[in-house]
């Protein structure tokens, strides 16, 4: 596996791949790599030819009092995990490779409507963050298929978005969240419970399961719903900051008329916020 960290370098080694007529499949990452971004690599490399991974924490998503500093950076253990997936190169550009001209004077992409919802309304500019660190990686390695997970459902509609009103030529592929056995959603911020916390953490999947049920036999009270699975979550120790059924498109409340639904969830465990979420279709 190649290791770069230079753009020049990143540049180069594309360049090659596209003279030779090979696909290039990209997995962006902020490191730490567990089982589900793994599927993602594996993913990738039963769709392209060439796999590149990046990996880069990065900072214009993160707001003044979220945990940048904490985010855990796993480097060695992660090149590790990708060599025995296989993979052809992990990219490892620095903040300074990212934002020459720092984080206040750097040029930003948004995408309206969909960023201001659910974790953008919590989060204010960190959808802006993701579609910036996001365009910028696409510009550089320029790939033909990028992989992100499902289990920030609200990340890849924007990614999405962007890269359809932006006439990006890359494909972007959805992939199932990897769940733990407990049917907790496997996520680096998992490695900041303690292992009574994630016993806990799973009742949100179980949570999930039963609102869906619940649609799935024609219960349309949305809002009731929504308020009966906050009830049940904060009395095992959660602390709310949604639980909403939206349409999967438009990320707006749903209506009763609405045949995709999406079930999205963002619960703190102790300081830890964890996001999930499942699909309805009816």
């Amino acid at each position: 596996m190649k290791v770069i960290d230079s753009t020049a370098a990143l540049r180069e080694l594309i360049g090659d791949w596209k003279r030779s007529g090979l696909s290039v499949g990209f997995v962006p990452t902020m490191g730490n790599l567990h089982d589900g971004h793994l599927k993602l690599v594996k993913r990738a490399k039963a769709h392209n030819d060439k796999v590149i991974v990046s990996i880069f924490v990065n900072p214009m998503q993160f707001g003044k009092n979220e945990d940048l500093d904490a985010y855990p950076r796993t480097i060695e253990q992660d090149k590790a995990k990708l060599v025995a997936e296989g993979t052809d190169a992990v990219f490892l550009p620095s903040v300074a490779d990212m934002y020459p001209a720092g984080l206040d004077a750097q040029t930003f992409v948004e995408v309206p409507g969909i960023s201001d919802v659910l974790c953008g309304a919590s989060r204010p500019g960190h959808f802006r963050g993701v579609a910036t660190v996001v365009s910028k990686l696409f510009n550089m390695v320029q790939p033909d298929d990028a992989f992100f997970g499902e289990k920030d459902f609200q990340q890849l509609a924007v990614i999405r978005t962007m890269a359809r009103d932006l006439s990006m030529a890359v494909t972007i592929h959805g992939v199932p969240t990897e769940r733990e056995t407990s049917g907790l959603a496997m996520s680096s911020r998992n490695g900041y419970l303690s292992e009574e916390e994630k016993a806990t953490a799973s009742e949100i999947y179980q949570a999930m399961q039963r609102m869906k049920l619940a649609i799935e036999k024609g219960n349309k009270n949305f809002d009731e719903l929504e308020a009966s699975t906050v009830a049940d979550l904060e009395e095992k120790g959660f602390r709310n900051d949604y639980v909403k059924v939206v349409n999967a498109s438009t990320f707006m409340p749903a209506s009763a008329t609405d045949a995709h639904l999406v079930i999205v969830v963002a619960l703190f465990m102790g300081k830890t916020r964890l996001i999930d979420n499942i699909q309805v279709h009816v």
